[in-house]
């Protein structure tokens, strides 16, 4: 198999899945399951998990049938494509969850433009304690008014 053919198919499936958490984040989370998703809006348990953390082994499992797809059936875009999901899913745990919501206190003091602004638009999008009028459902992907 062709490397740049390859390695472009795992790219895209990594870009792909910031319009998928988008989507999802705004159409899904934010619609029939929030019921799921509203404990990550509203604090009101004493679990270190969330119901919300569904959602992450959800599209775990997605990688992983892509991985399948790809040793059982030698379908040869399902290597590429779930291990672009499967990175996707890792940069979404530091991102969100270590550096965004220190569910593990580290990356405290990352103070650059692009780490502010991906801050304040989450703040932003949390400032809505229910599902309808929340603002900025991405995760990477930072409006550029944030940056000011």
């Amino acid at each position: 198999m062709d490397s740049l053919l390859w390695f472009l198919a795992l790219l895209i499936s990594f870009v792909t899945m910031e319009f998928m958490a988008w989507f999802s984040h705004k159409y899904i989370m934010h619609g029939f399951l929030w019921v799921l998703h509203k404990d990550h809006h509203r604090k009101n348990h004493k679990s270190w998990f969330e119901r919300n953390d569904l959602f992450f082994i959800f599209y775990a499992l997605v990688s992983f049938i892509f991985v399948i797809m790809w040793g059982e059936y030698n379908f040869w875009p399902g290597l590429p494509i779930g291990i672009g999901i499967f990175f996707y899913g890792l940069t979404y745990f530091f991102v969100h969850d270590i550096f965004i919501h220190q569910r593990f206190k580290l990356f405290r003091n990352a103070n650059n433009r692009y780490a502010r602004a991906l801050r304040r638009a989450h703040k932003i999008h949390h400032k809505q304690l229910d599902k309808n009028g929340a603002k900025c459902f991405g995760m990477l992907w930072v409006p550029l008014k944030y940056y000011k």
